[in-house]
């Protein structure tokens, strides 16, 4: 009884682990399931931002565009040479939509949690933050580039797609199964880790010496928000270049 109960603590240990939380959060219960509310009401802020701003920037568009069409036209020139640079010449078109997804969505949520002053939006529980401030966030995202890359590679070479495990030889196969496992990993704690840094690095001087200080730091923070915006498309499309072979 000891050598099976040894087992079920072991795992009961690690569900009560699972249920630790940093800080305080509201949540919201939707169809039996219990929802990060801050989470989902700065995502569709973020969401609507997007959508409010292509809407009005081709409302009217012109054959030489100005103003925000032109600002537009240019931030999809800068998605396709990076789909393009990443997947290769004949293979990028189709992905052009869903790498300017992740680097926009990114983008802009990092921003909007630097420069928004979500505060003075009251809670009954915790605070609104960027999005991307949620590890549950980061995990999503990085979990749809895997879907990407692996719907890329089946697309492109069927079955023949899995015979990469075993090349150059089957020895490396625990490592090229392994490798499918630490993409996703990577790519979600690197932007989570960066951006809830980046966050402290800027509440600790805001709390010392309110004014003049941390003006230098926030700035640096919105450098390195768009930074990490910029590595997590470029990894994306370049996950999505190497399932097709494409540049590679």
């Amino acid at each position: 009884m000891d050598i099976i109960q040894f087992p079920i603590n072991t795992l009961n240990n690690f569900y009560e682990i699972s249920g630790v939380e940093v800080g305080q959060h509201f949540y919201w219960q939707i169809g039996g399931f219990q929802v990060h509310a801050q989470v989902l009401i700065t995502s569709w802020i973020v969401i609507a931002v997007l959508l409010g701003s292509a809407a009005v920037a081709v409302r009217d568009p012109q054959i030489v565009p100005t103003g925000a069409q032109n600002f537009v036209e240019y931030v999809l020139e800068f998605v396709r040479d990076l789909a393009r640079t990443q997947i290769g010449e004949e293979e990028y078109g189709p992905w052009v939509s869903f790498i300017g997804t992740m680097f926009l969505f990114i983008f802009v949520s990092n921003w909007a949690g630097a420069l928004l002053p979500w505060g003075i939006i009251k809670l009954p529980h915790g605070e609104l933050a960027a999005p991307t401030n949620d590890i549950n966030t980061t995990v999503a995202l990085a979990l749809l580039t895997s879907v990407a890359y692996f719907y890329a590679g089946l697309t492109k070479k069927g079955l023949g797609y899995f015979g990469r495990y075993i090349e150059p030889t089957p020895i490396l196969l625990p490592i090229n199964i392994l490798e499918d496992f630490t993409k996703p990993l990577s790519l979600s704690f690197r932007l989570f880790g960066n951006i809830l840094a980046d966050e402290l690095v800027v509440a600790v001087p805001v709390s010392l010496v309110p004014l003049v200080v941390p003006i230098p730091v926030m700035f640096l923070g919105l450098f390195t928000s768009g930074i990490q915006a910029l590595i997590f498309a470029t990894l994306a499309a370049a996950y999505i270049g190497e399932s097709m072979e494409g540049h590679h």
